[in-house]
């Protein structure tokens, strides 16, 4: 096991480069500022497209604008979003908060534009069913020669979908309660099955349900412990702004850190936590009903402000003004737990424990929609149900393994997606922009559908 640790790290190592970071951030930039940053001035609109105002039964597509966001927001908002801020916090301090926040801003114009193309390059699939996503936005839009490249993001994203890291925490929460790591990853395991095999529209139906009540719940824990440690919010602001461009490992600056690695570690975990170029994103957003792709683009780009600028946010406050990340060797979902305990007692570790499995649930039930599109492409959409069974697999082994080992297969083959779906977005660009410039223009006639 020590060996396949030290293969996977040096993977991870070389995945997650300067390359990939500059690609993802000044990628995204280069997007808001070539797009005049419309979507982000037209969140209204989104909002309004969110509601149902425009759905129509009879467009094609599986799923509503809202199912398709829920189901997006299933998959990132989760155990990223509690454990993995704690994991950014102890290994680039705070500073790391303030680099999730810029992946975030630039991420939202990026899931703007990989989830347009999402709708604009849909295909069938052998079963006659429109499919969108990463890969289809390659082939179809690129050209049977780009087609590697979609191969490539398809396989990697069948590993990257594995919800390792979600069963993995989930595993560790509950081992404080003396519950053994094999027992909640089979139970987990039993669980996600009932709805996996459900296909797209059952797990559209579940997170559609799930979401808002886990968010909510999350959210007033959160403002709970702002509420009662105001006085710390203030000095928290400061070390996230002084420590993203100093170094200063954590709050106790008890070890350095270079400009550099704090950047790498607050993208990665951003990347993580929002999936913002990673391409997942496009495969719930691309099973949209509608006839208008722009639509959907807008309506994802909701998610890394929901994901990472608010809850991620309330998480790394929780912890910075209840306890030191830097002391102590505390990690992952349980230095959240301890920094809610310490503020609102032992009470509140037990509705953390709530919380958390409501998050892995629904990103467990999410995710194994997605590597099932990604197999299906690859294999034929009559052999997709096969991979299930490799997920529930993968979900056991997340409960098993080390934090260590999971986070990093995961990270690697999230950077094995990233690349093909940014090349591909940045390139197909310019066709996004002359859908959103004649979307608007019709809407402003009223011509839309």
């Amino acid at each position: 096991m020590q060996t396949l640790d030290a293969i996977v790290q040096s993977a991870v190592d070389l995945a997650w480069g300067l390359p990939l970071v500059l690609l993802l951030i000044v990628g995204g930039l280069a997007l808001t500022i070539y797009s005049r940053f419309v979507p982000l001035r037209r969140g209204w609109h989104a909002v309004q497209i969110l509601t149902g105002r425009f759905d129509k039964a009879d467009d094609p597509g599986q799923i509503t604008h809202f199912q398709a966001l829920a189901t997006a927001l299933a998959a990132t908002i989760g155990v990223g979003n509690i454990g993995g801020v704690a994991i950014a916090l102890t290994q680039g301090g705070p500073g790391a908060v303030f680099w999730m926040w810029v992946a975030a801003a630039v991420g939202m114009t990026t899931k703007f534009f990989d989830c347009t193309l999402s709708q604009l390059y849909r295909a069938p699939d052998e079963k006659g069913v429109m499919q969108g996503g990463a890969m289809y936005t390659i082939e179809v839009g690129l050209g049977r020669r780009w087609k590697p490249l979609a191969v490539l993001f398809a396989t990697f994203g069948m590993i990257g979908c594995l919800p390792m890291f979600q069963t993995n925490q989930v595993a560790e929460i509950l081992a404080l309660e003396g519950i053994a790591p094999w027992v909640t990853a089979s139970a987990a395991t039993a669980l996600v099955a009932l709805v996996a095999f459900g296909g797209v529209e059952r797990i559209g139906t579940v997170t559609a349900r799930l979401v808002p009540a886990m968010c909510v719940l999350y959210l007033l824990l959160a403002l709970a412990v702002l509420v009662i440690r105001i006085e710390a919010v203030p000095r928290v602001f400061s070390d996230i702004f002084s420590s993203a461009f100093t170094g200063r490992a954590a709050v106790g600056g008890a070890a350095g850190l270079t400009f550099i690695q704090v950047v790498l570690i607050g993208v990665k975990r951003g990347a993580f936590s929002n999936e913002a170029g990673i391409g997942t994103a496009t495969l719930a957003h691309g099973a949209a009903r509608t006839k208008e792709p722009v639509r959907e683009g807008l309506v994802a780009m909701l998610g890394p402000f929901i994901d990472t600028i608010l809850v991620c946010s309330l998480t790394a406050f929780v912890i910075l003004v209840a306890v030191d990340p830097s002391v102590g060797d505390v990690a992952g979902v349980s230095l959240t737990a301890q920094a809610f305990a310490e503020t609102l007692g032992p009470w509140a570790q037990y509705a953390l424990i709530l919380i958390v499995l409501m998050f892995a649930l629904s990103t467990m039930i999410s995710y194994s929609y997605y590597g099932k599109k990604c197999f299906g492409y690859l294999f034929g959409a009559r052999r997709a149900n096969l991979y299930t069974w490799f997920y529930l697999v993968g979900l056991f082994l997340g409960g098993v393994w080390s934090a260590a080992l999971v986070i990093n297969v995961i990270d690697t083959a999230f950077a094995l997606m990233a690349f093909p779906n940014m090349i591909a977005t940045l390139i197909l660009a310019p066709k996004v922009i002359a859908a959103t410039r004649d979307y608007f223009e019709r809407a402003r006639r009223g011509e839309t559908h």
